[in-house]
């Protein structure tokens, strides 16, 4: 049996092959996470909506780190956080709350990514927030909204705010706490965060040199609006679909088992 075929062999019957194709996807997701070392322990949490429904996700179990996420292990849970499928795990309410925030408001929206870093803290703790300061925060130029913090997610009133505070926008900076990424499929919502991470980290060196008494180099607002304009077509070389087989690959090299 070649590789292929053990892959395809490992998917149950009872879960469509569309559904499996995304499961290992948002599994790859998850090692990825760990890999680029933006995870947080158990403590975050990514999704995806089930395919052919309106009121399903996928979510990662609670208590698991990130590498040890696998396609079958994810639960599937409607958006008050029941169980729908047998399972020794239970959800993260608070992924219950905040994702489900998210595919109630935005149908556009399949997937969720979730982070916690101190890049993603640092910079939506600053008042003016992300800034244009590299061909990486380009894309999310006038593209971002921001949420003031309330606290661990935990209360299903805050479902309005965040959706109110996200907008059409693809990304959702959560003041203090972290980020929350969106795309139409796995590797959009994971490339939307990795452009993210880099985009603060640069910004954060950029500010922490320029305490020397340096002037900061800002493009011009039209050069910002037309490149932030190229990243929003319909490019889907830009949107990470030229660079997620890749990424796949890297994940069998690391580890495999996320596949099954």
């Amino acid at each position: 049996m070649d590789a292929l075929e053990t892959r395809n062999s490992a998917r149950p019957s009872h879960i469509s092959p569309e559904e499996w194709a995304l499961r290992v996807d948002l599994a790859a997701c998850y090692r990825l996470i760990a890999h680029f070392g933006w995870d947080d322990l158990v403590l975050t949490h990514n999704s995806a909506r089930v395919p052919g429904t309106t009121d399903q996700m996928l979510i990662n179990p609670s208590g698991l780190m990130f590498d040890e996420i696998t396609a079958s292990n994810l639960i599937k849970v409607d958006f008050d956080g029941k169980v729908l499928e047998p399972s020794e795990y239970e959800p993260i309410y608070a992924g219950v709350v905040i994702h489900g925030a998210i595919y109630l408001g935005r149908p556009d929206v399949q997937v969720v990514v979730h982070t916690h870093t101190e890049a993603d803290i640092a910079v939506g703790a600053l008042e003016d927030g992300l800034l244009p300061l590299s061909q990486w925060a380009m894309r999310f130029f006038k593209r971002l909204g921001y949420h003031d913090y309330e606290g661990v997610s935990l209360d299903m009133d805050e479902r309005e705010r965040l959706q109110h505070s996200i907008g059409d926008n693809p990304v959702l900076v959560l003041r203090n706490h972290g980020l929350l990424a969106t795309g139409r499929n796995v590797a959009e919502a994971f490339s939307m965060t990795y452009h993210f991470e880099r985009s603060a980290e640069a910004q954060l060196k950029i500010q922490a040199a320029a305490a020397s008494g340096q002037k900061i180099v800002v493009p011009p607002e039209e050069t910002c609006e037309r490149q932030s304009a190229q990243f929003a077509g319909n490019m889907p070389r830009l949107m990470g679909q030229r660079e997620w087989p890749a990424l796949l690959r890297l994940c069998d090299k690391l580890d495999p088992s996320y596949r099954t």
